[in-house]
């Protein structure tokens, strides 16, 4: 009985864990990408490599934080991965030819200006940051 106590626990802690993620990171684009939302599998798969479009049309250009909060936020809420998993599948992609590496920036002001001024630029920021020159993207 106290294993399945214990592993009850350990999920509704990462549920929560998840939801926290969730409510601290936004995910942002370019005003030119056609889309206001974007499922949680799209958004994968183009953070992974796995895409260079939205399923409702337009490229798209990924953009990443080298580290921090909102780094590890997303990486958890969405990607599924912690960094250096996450690093490690693009270094493959990469060396086998089949993508070339994000940009990656340092800070979330970065990300918003890089976004604002790349054409298909999509990122992700702290929810605090100031984002008025790029649109939210919802996340379904």
């Amino acid at each position: 009985m106290k294993k399945y106590l214990f592993a009850l626990f350990v999920v509704l802690g990462s549920l929560i864990l998840a939801a926290q993620a969730h409510a601290q990171v936004i995910v942002i684009a370019n005003s030119n990408v056609k889309a206001a939302e974007i499922s949680k599998n799209d958004l994968r798969e183009v953070f992974t490599g796995n895409a260079t479009s939205l399923s409702g049309g337009g490229n798209v250009v990924p953009v990443l934080l080298k580290a921090g909060a909102a780094h590890e936020a997303f990486l958890q809420a969405y990607i599924g991965k912690n960094d250096t998993a996450y690093r490690a599948g693009w270094r493959s992609l990469v060396f086998s030819g089949q993508a070339s590496m994000p940009k990656s920036l340092d800070t979330d002001a970065a990300v918003v200006e890089f976004v604002a001024h790349t054409p298909g630029a999509i990122g992700y920021i702290s929810k605090a940051t100031p984002h008025d020159s790029v649109k939210v993207l919802s996340v379904r």
